[in-house]
C-alpha cells in the first residue's frame, strides 16, 4: 500500500504499474492538467510539483520540488503531494501566483505552472532569499518567452515576506496525518508498496525482495532510470524502491572519512560534502537542477555507471570506496575498481550499494573540480575533470584524478601520476608535461556535446587551469563567478 496526502486528502493506492510516473498519475488518474509534460526527462520543469515531508521529529514540513515526469509513485509515500491546482483559495490567487501576475511573468503559459511550484517551494523554505537563491530555486524551469527577469523579480518580491497561506495554517494537521502513516507503517511489517512496486524498509527485507524478484531493478531517486520508460518507451514489470530505507540515508564520520548513505538525495548530503570538501561546490551546484538534486541519490549516480555522471570523477580523485551489502555480509570496493565497463559495475546480482566512504583531505592536498557543459546548470558534461594533488615543499608526491566524458566509464589516469610524481609543481615543465599526458591519455568519441579533439584539448587546458589556480603568485581569474 502507498499512502499519502494530495493536498489535504488522504489517498491509498493498492496496485499501480511499477513504471507509473507521478505526472501520469496526476493527469490520467486525478485528471488535473495544470501540470504539463514538456521533455519527459526532468530537463524543462513544466511538470514540477512539490512534495512536503516531515522533518525527523515531525515538528515542521520540508517543501521539495520534484520533476513529476520522472518521479515514481514510491516517492510520495508518507508525504503531501501539492500541485498547481491546490494553490489558489477559491477565486483568490496564492501569493506566488499573484506576484507572477503583478510582475508580468507569464506569456504563453505552458511553463508557468512549473515556475509557480518552484516559487511556492522557495516561499515556504527561505524568507528574503537573494538573487542567487532565486536562480538556484528556478534552475530546473525553462521558459521560451519571458527572458526570466520578470519571473525572478516576482520570486524576489513574494519571498520577502514570511510564508502565510493555507498550507502554513494546516501544518499541524498535515503533520498529524503523515505521522499516522509512518506509525502505521512501523506496525505493519518490513515491506510497503504494491505488488509491482516493492518498498523494503531494512536490509533483510531488501535482500529477500531481491531473492524473490531476481529480474527486478533497484531504484531510488529514479532520475535516470525513469528515462527508460518515458523516452525509450520500455515497460518494467517490477521495481524495488530504496527510497524508504532509512539505514541507507545515514551520514556519519570516522576519524579519517565521511560515510554517506547511498539513498541520500544529493541536496541532503550537500552540507556534509561541502563541509569537508568545499572545492566540490561548483560541481554540486551544477549537478543538474534543484528538482533533480532533490531526488537523485549519490548511490544512484554511482550505480548507473554512466561515463558522464557528475560525482564518479570526484569519487575517483578522492580515492573513495563503495560499501556494498547483500543482507548477510558487507564488503568494500575501491571506486577505481568499481566501474568495469560501459554501464557495468563490480556489483554482484544480490548486492546493492549501501554507502560511499570518502577519505578526508590532508593539508598538503590540492583539490579542484571542473565541469564543462553548454549550459551552466541542468546540463550533461562534455568533460568533467577532478584533480587531487599532494604537494610537499613544492614537490608532487601523489596525483589522483578522475575524469568523465572521455572514456566508456568514469576513469582515473595512472599515466598522469607516473609522469608528475617527483616534479616541481610550480615549474613550466610540470604544466607542459601534464597537458601532454592528458592530450594522449584517452580516446574519447565525437557526439552531440563535443568532438573527440575538443575533449582532449579541454582536458589539457583544465590541467593548465588547475596549475594556474594553485600557484602562490597567480593573479589570473579563471572562474566565472556570476551567471544568468
Amino acid at each position: 500500500m502507498i499512502r499519502f496526502l494530495i493536498n489535504q486528502e488522504s489517498v491509498e493506492i493498492e496496485d499501480v504499474r511499477a513504471d507509473l510516473t507521478l505526472l501520469q498519475f496526476i493527469r490520467e488518474y486525478r485528471h488535473k492538467t495544470g501540470t504539463k509534460e514538456g521533455c519527459a526527462a526532468g530537463d524543462c520543469g513544466a511538470c514540477t510539483v512539490v512534495l512536503a515531508e516531515p522533518n525527523a521529529d515531525f515538528s515542521s514540513l520540508n517543501y521539495r520540488t520534484v520533476n513529476s515526469c520522472i518521479t515514481l509513485m514510491s516517492a510520495v509515500h508518507a508525504k503531501q503531494l501539492i500541485f498547481v491546482e491546490h494553490l489558489s483559495n477559491g477565486a483568490a490567487l496564492h501569493p506566488v501566483q499573484q506576484a507572477l501576475v503583478d510582475h508580468h511573468g507569464s506569456q504563453c503559459g505552458f511553463c508557468t505552472p512549473g515556475f509557480i511550484m518552484s516559487m511556492f517551494a522557495l516561499y515556504h523554505t527561505n524568507s528574503s532569499p537573494n538573487r542567487d537563491d532565486v536562480l538556484h530555486a528556478l534552475s530546473g524551469n525553462l521558459c521560451r518567452c519571458t527572458g526570466y527577469r520578470p519571473i525572478i523579480d516576482a520570486t524576489l518580491a513574494v519571498c520577502e515576506q514570511q510564508a502565510d497561506d493555507e498550507f502554513t495554517r494546516n501544518t499541524s494537521s498535515t503533520l498529524s496525518i503523515l505521522k499516522a502513516i509512518v506509525t502505521r507503517d512501523s506496525a505493519g511489517g518490513d515491506l510497503a508498496g504494491t505488488r509491482n512496486l516493492i518498498m523494503p524498509r531494512n536490509r533483510e527485507s531488501l535482500a529477500k525482495a531481491i531473492k524473490d524478484n531476481p529480474e527486478a531493478m533497484l531504484v531510488s531517486g529514479s532520475t535516470d532510470l525513469s528515462l527508460t520508460f518515458t523516452q525509450q518507451l520500455k515497460s518494467i514489470d517490477t521495481l524495488i524502491s530504496l527510497s524508504h530505507m532509512d539505514e541507507l540515508k545515514v551520514c556519519t564520520t570516522t576519524s579519517h572519512s565521511l560515510i554517506i548513505g547511498a539513498a541520500n538525495p544529493i541536496k541532503d548530503i550537500t552540507p556534509a560534502l561541502l563541509k569537508y570538501f568545499p572545492q566540490l561546490a561548483e560541481l554540486i551546484t551544477r549537478f543538474a537542477s534543484l528538482p533533480i538534486r532533490n531526488q537523485a541519490t549519490l548511490g544512484g549516480n554511482v550505480a548507473n555507471a554512466s561515463p558522464i555522471g557528475d560525482m564518479p570523477p570526484a569519487l575517483i580523485a578522492l580515492n573513495a570506496a563503495i560499501l556494498v551489502d547483500n543482507g548477510i555480509q558487507k564488503r568494500s570496493i575501491p571506486v577505481s575498481e568499481f566501474f568495469v565497463g560501459y554501464r557495468e559495475t563490480a556489483l554482484k546480482s544480490d548486492e546493492w550499494i549501501a554507502a560511499i566512504e570518502i577519505p578526508f583531505l590532508n593539508t598538503n592536498q590540492r583539490l579542484a573540480a571542473y565541469k564543462i557543459s553548454k549550459r551552466f546548470e541542468d546540463d550533461i558534461s562534455a568533460v568533467c575533470a577532478v584533480f587531487n594533488i599532494t604537494i610537499n615543499h613544492g614537490i608532487i608526491e601523489q596525483v589522483d584524478a578522475g575524469f568523465g566524458g572521455v572514456a566508456a566509464t568514469p576513469a582515473g589516469c595512472n599515466a598522469l601520476h607516473d609522469a608528475l610524481v617527483g616534479k616541481n609543481f610550480s615549474s613550466k615543465a610540470c604544466v607542459d608535461l601534464g597537458k601532454t599526458v592528458l592530450m594522449n591519455a584517452f580516446t574519447p568519441i565525437d557526439d552531440v556535446r563535443a568532438t573527440a579533439e575538443y575533449r582532449k584539448t579541454v582536458l589539457a587546458n583544465l590541467w593548465h587551469r588547475f596549475w594556474l589556480e594553485n600557484q602562490s603568485d597567480t593573479t589570473i581569474t579563471t572562474r566565472v563567478v556570476n551567471h544568468a
